[in-house]
């Protein structure tokens, strides 16, 4: 028994809502700088109030995945948390950039997050539970090139407003700009409408189904499958660990207040005794006989994870460290380096942030092409080549912003940035997802986002205190500082071992 090749249109169906999500994941990129800084947030500041974003993946990623492995209802499996994260999205999306005070943006910053978690995390499983192995490249591509086109749409959409549509992009010491309040309505409305697209045109393999897929899978490969959890961890185990993580943890948060360094690092101190404290939990629940929760299911699937999922994560570490260093700085990076202004609400500060838009639109742009011309790479080499040459070029392509100094010129930085981006939302999920078991997809992707989170934490922690301690606070050198992340993330390639590439490679030479 195996699943159905599904048409392209069913794919283009099933990946549309991707389309929506990341007009909302874009719009954030792009403006939520631009509304703490209108705000009064100076800008060594920045990263941290970014933390709300990275922190709640952290926790609702896994959850969702967890829960949305177990669900069966009405709407399916995954689809009820697309319908419900959605309506919360849009809801956020509207709230924002009416913020009037600092601390409402940076709740509403959170609410958008996780909402777009609760919408997300299940997108990545949904792909693997519908296709059989052969087509998930496709479709995980198609996923990258409706984020391309939606974060096209989100990057440029206060630059059209004011450029098209005259409306203005300035407004009074403390206001958001109109381009930018208009542009998160007409987003929060394609999101909703594209998300439900998904919801209503695309069905779902019943739980039954998905166990005689799995069944049938392992018995190809002359293996017995098994619902049975096995001993996992050691009780003692989790309760040393846990206890030398926390112990860690408390003594960076001692020597950050002894030594009187920036607030940011606590972050860091909580989030090493955090993992401390959640090992710790999970090791008295064990001993006490009791793991038949979600929390403990989730932590013990974290320690057993899959070799090449392990691999994976430091290429993904340093891939997002880089692209959180370019989000969070790009905007105030490029108005004091290429338009001379350090002011939120002077003209040339919002002319440049409108820039940035753009450029970020172009590199979403090329992302979506690039979705289409990255698998060709990896027929003809590997997977792991074409993921490793993508990562150079979004290296190089961050670092010319330190070489060219004319605004209009840094598209072509921004191109090598596409490739790198497109690739990182695709590559990594398409070797993933061979390699973990098709019950717990939904917990491993969720899993999987904490080596996205965990580099945008530490990202948020030290960025800002690097750039005020050895760079003299100019945020150009952010975008520097993610350039040579990326080259290291395309070294880190080479280590993981693709088990779908002997197999894949076969097919080819067929």
């Amino acid at each position: 028994m195996t699943k159905a090749r599904l048409s392209l249109f069913q794919i283009w169906n099933m990946c549309f809502g991707f389309f929506g999500i990341q007009i909302g994941f874009g719009l954030q990129n792009a403006n939520t700088s631009r509304i703490f800084q209108t705000l009064g947030v100076e800008i060594d500041h920045l990263a941290i109030l970014w933390i709300a974003a990275p922190a709640t993946g952290l926790l609702v990623q896994p959850i969702i995945g967890h829960l949305s492995d177990k669900t069966w209802g009405k709407l399916g499996r995954r689809r009820p948390y697309f319908f419900w994260g959605a309506i919360l999205t849009t809801a956020a999306l509207v709230l924002m950039p009416n913020s009037p005070t600092l601390w409402i943006a940076a709740s509403a910053l959170w609410i958008m997050d996780a909402s777009i978690n609760i919408t997300m995390e299940p997108f990545r499983a949904f792909v693997g539970d519908n296709l059989p192995d052969e087509q998930r490249a496709t479709g995980y591509a198609m996923q990258s090139f409706f984020i391309g086109i939606g974060a096209v749409l989100a990057s440029c959409l206060p630059w059209i407003l004011t450029n098209w549509l005259d409306v203005a992009n300035t407004a009074p010491a403390g206001q958001i700009p109109p381009s930018v309040r208009i542009a998160f309505y007409v987003g929060g409305a394609v999101l909703l409408a594209s998300v439900l697209w998904t919801v209503f045109s695309t069905r779902e393999y019943s739980p039954e189904q998905m166990a005689a897929f799995e069944a049938a899978e392992a018995a190809a490969k002359g293996e017995a499958v098994t619902t049975e959890a096995g001993p996992g961890r050691a009780a003692s185990a989790y309760l040393t660990g846990g206890a030398l993580w926390t112990i860690a943890g408390l003594a960076v948060a001692a020597g950050v207040y002894a030594a009187r360094l920036e607030k940011e690092l606590y972050v860091l101190a909580a989030l090493i005794a955090g993992f401390g404290l959640a090992q710790l939990v999970a090791g008295q629940l064990k001993r006490a006989g009791r793991t038949g929760n979600g929390f403990s299911e989730v932590v013990e699937d974290l320690f057993a994870m899959p070799a090449t999922m392990k691999q994976l994560a430091v290429v993904q570490f340093f891939s997002w460290f880089g692209l959180f260093a370019m989000w969070i700085y790009t905007t105030p990076a490029v108005a004091a380096f290429h338009y001379g202004a350090t002011d939120a609400t002077s003209a040339a500060y919002n002319a440049g942030a409108d820039w940035v838009g753009v450029l970020f639109g172009v590199y979403n742009g090329v992302a979506a092409l690039a979705a289409l011309l990255i698998p060709v790479i990896a027929r003809i080499a590997s997977r792991r080549v074409a993921h490793a040459l993508c990562l150079i070029l979004g290296g190089l392509g961050l670092l010319s912003f330190l070489v060219i100094r004319d605004p209009k010129l840094l598209i072509i930085g921004m191109v090598g940035v596409g490739f790198a981006w497109s690739s990182i939302l695709s590559s990594p999920y398409s070797i993933l997802s061979g390699s973990v078991p098709g019950r717990k997809m939904g917990v491993y992707m969720g899993i999987f986002n904490f080596f996205i989170v965990i580099p945008q934490l530490l990202a948020a922690t030290v960025l800002g205190l690097l750039l005020k301690t050895f760079f003299g606070g100019q945020a150009i050198y952010a975008l520097v500082l993610g350039a040579a992340s990326f080259l290291i993330a395309a070294v880190a390639v080479f280590a993981v071992n693709d088990p779908g590439e002997p197999k894949r490679l076969a097919k080819s030479a067929s």
